[in-house]
């Protein structure tokens, strides 16, 4: 089990450098270098001069592999294109809180909700609440994120006015941009939990239980629930990662200052330093659920404890 640990950490810096050597082609790809003005042309000697600013005078691989990886780490004063008074570093402390909160928000009631409504699918089998629920599941399955977020918007925000319609900083304004960030996640993880469930209902050890003079609740909650969780846990690794990494859709439609707003302007932009940065978070974001899932599934799962031993 430890050297599987040491493995996967080995993994993940160079992880984490591939995916920046492909942002790095892509941004290279793509036409300009974002430093020139949209409303108008700059004089020739004002675009040298950001040019120096920016690094653009060196040679592409020391600037996109020392200097500003340097500048945006060690130094923390790598400037953004789009925002002439702010670094890139000032943009991500202001921006990123913003996001971890709703990402963790909205994978909390993911989690709540997914496990929740496929525990209850399975305990009420061949009733009516049975087919509510795997049909709520197949719409929340159906809609995109922007169309979940523009309907709870138009019917808890401007019809029912139960929360506020934007704005971040209380409770009421975060609760429906997580829970329609949240809504496909959960509704993927109830079905894989309901299948799962299913599965372990029929199992040998499911029935000893039952002869042993157990009540179904605690069969289903003590006894197959704990197995069923494997694969639901499996899911919760990219599951994470796409509700940390994909909010920006959500942060857009509710109005919220949070990587979003600044992901979709340094496209627009062509912000290099900007697109660079982001891609670095949120791919940490992404390898470390990763990599966190499976040393989880190492130490709940006998047998991948038992294959890292063998090998």
């Amino acid at each position: 089990m430890l050297r599987f640990a040491l493995v996967r950490l080995a993994q993940f810096p160079l992880l984490l450098l591939v995916i920046y050597a492909v942002a790095v082609l892509l941004v290279m790809a793509a036409p300009g270098e974002g430093l020139e003005s949209g409303e108008r042309e700059l004089p020739p000697e004002v675009l040298q001069a950001r040019r120096v600013a920016y690094n653009y005078d060196q040679p592409w691989w020391q600037r996109y592999f020392w200097t500003w990886p340097r500048r945006l780490v060690w130094d923390q004063d790598l400037p953004a294109h789009q925002y002439e008074d702010w670094t890139v570093v000032e943009i991500l402390r202001s921006a990123l809180p913003v996001s971890l909160q709703l990402g963790v928000l909205a994978l909390g009631l993911a989690i709540v909700i997914g496990i929740g409504g496929g525990t209850l699918s399975v305990a009420m089998r061949g009733r009516w609440l049975e087919h509510v629920v795997t049909g709520l599941c197949l719409v929340g399955i159906s809609l995109p994120t922007f169309v979940t977020g523009a309907l709870l918007l138009m019917v808890f925000g401007l019809w029912l006015g139960a929360v506020p319609v934007g704005g971040w900083g209380r409770l009421s304004q975060a609760l429906l941009p997580a829970l329609a960030l949240a809504l496909p996640y959960a509704a993927y993880l109830a079905r894989l939990t309901r299948s799962a469930l299913l599965d372990a209902m029929s199992e040998d050890y499911i029935r000893t239980a039952r002869a042993r003079g157990l009540g179904e609740v605690r069969v289903l909650l003590g006894h197959a629930l704990p197995n069923a969780l494997l694969p639901a846990l499996g899911y919760l690794g990219p599951a994470s990662a796409a509700i940390f990494t994909g909010s920006f859709v959500v942060e857009r439609i509710f109005a919220i200052p949070g990587m979003g707003t600044h992901v979709v302007e340094s496209i627009h932009n062509r912000d290099q330093s900007l697109i660079l940065a982001t891609v670095l978070v949120y791919s940490t974001f992404l390898a470390g659920f990763n990599l966190l899932v499976d040393l989880l599934y190492g130490v709940l799962d006998p047998r991948i404890r038992l294959a890292a031993r063998g090998s």
